[in-house]
């Protein structure tokens, strides 16, 4: 394996140190990721440098010319505190005439804007929820081909951002007060979608081109009451001690014949369709039939070590050593529109 050059973009208070001796899951919760990361192309024997990134566009273009890298392996998730400038960041290194990992701008932004990619999804007989999208500034009246229950969240912010119990709405009092939580508490448009009650399982796809589909992981919630729909709020994703005490985890999907077959295809279509590159993670929903319905693309999805995106690559029989140099070579063999005219630097 061939050593390279690789500068890690990420957020300016997520650099993570060089080590973790002595430190709680706790401590280290919010740059794990990060940390999993750089060790792993440490180990891998690359030579690595750690940028983060407050709010200027100017830090990543010196980082390149003075690392002059590879690829840059890209944990941006956003940039001035919005989640849909994350595909600009990528279009920068683009014009930089950079390799980096993960989706490329235009698969970016499609997935983002969750109403867009529904719409292109349904073209291409990917099944989706019902939906409709509310603008803030404008009136809540509620399509009426759409069906409560209905499930309201941000149009475009993602890691389940404003996802509470109280997004599950069933009338149309409800909904306007839930649209109008997203309005002024996230500062997006909403988007309201069929609410899908049934079991949540999750594909991970991986590559350019050519891709391959991870075995499906099905998310559970042991602590649910009685008639408690089972969504993935913000505790679930991301509070450790909720996720302790609530008992939510996910495992590999145990599905009849034939589903998982679907789910892959459907995952793949839609990968395709929506332009990714680099790695995704698809989120489906079964109803009471066993029908998937897509939910949502994630691109760039969570990379922890003994997380989701991780532990279906494992299952897939590939460890996370290979995963990280997995994501490297793709980002390096991406052919961005640049690499007609110029080579990389080498």
């Amino acid at each position: 394996m061939k050593k390279r050059r690789i500068l890690v973009v990420m957020h300016d208070d997520l650099v993570p140190p060089d080590s973790i001796e002595g430190l709680s899951d706790e401590q280290i919760s919010e740059w794990r990721t990060e940390f999993d990361v750089c060790s792993t192309l440490l180990d891998l024997g690359h030579e690595v440098t750690k940028l983060g990134v407050v709010d200027e566009v100017a830090e990543i273009r010196r980082a390149v010319d003075e690392v002059r890298p590879h690829v840059a392996f890209n944990m941006l998730v956003e940039f001035h505190g919005a989640a849909s400038y994350d595909q600009h960041v990528v279009s920068y290194l683009e014009l930089l005439r950079t390799n980096y990992t993960g989706c490329n701008p235009r698969g970016l932004t499609l997935a983002r804007d969750k109403a867009l990619s529904k719409e292109i999804l349904t073209f291409h007989h990917v099944r989706v929820p019902h939906f409709q999208v509310f603008e803030r500034g404008g009136k809540v009246r509620v399509h009426r081909r759409l069906a409560f229950p209905l499930f309201v969240k941000s149009v475009s912010e993602e890691a389940s951002l404003g996802i509470s119990e109280a997004s599950i709405v069933s009338n149309a009092e409800d909904l306007t007060e839930r649209v109008e939580h997203i309005h002024e508490e996230v500062g997006t448009a909403a988007i309201a979608e069929e609410f899908i009650d049934g079991r949540e399982v999750y594909v991970g796809v991986l590559g350019n081109k050519s891709l391959t589909a991870f075995p499906p992981r099905e998310l559970t919630i042991d602590g649910l009451a009685e008639g408690q729909p089972l969504i993935a709020t913000r505790e679930v994703k991301w509070d450790l001690a909720y996720q302790r005490s609530a008992g939510v985890r996910t495992a590999h999907a145990e599905l009849e014949p034939g589903l998982t077959e679907e789910l892959v295809r459907l995952a793949k279509r839609a990968y395709r369709n929506l332009r990714l590159s680099g790695y995704a993670r698809m989120d489906f929903r079964l109803d009471k039939n066993s029908r998937p319905f897509l939910l949502e693309a994630n691109p760039n999805a969570d990379l922890t070590y003994g997380e989701d995106f991780a532990e279906s690559a494992e299952a897939a029989g590939i460890a996370y050593e290979s995963l990280i140099q997995r994501l490297v070579s793709l980002g390096i063999a991406y052919r961005a529109d640049w690499k007609q005219y110029r080579s990389a630097p080498g």
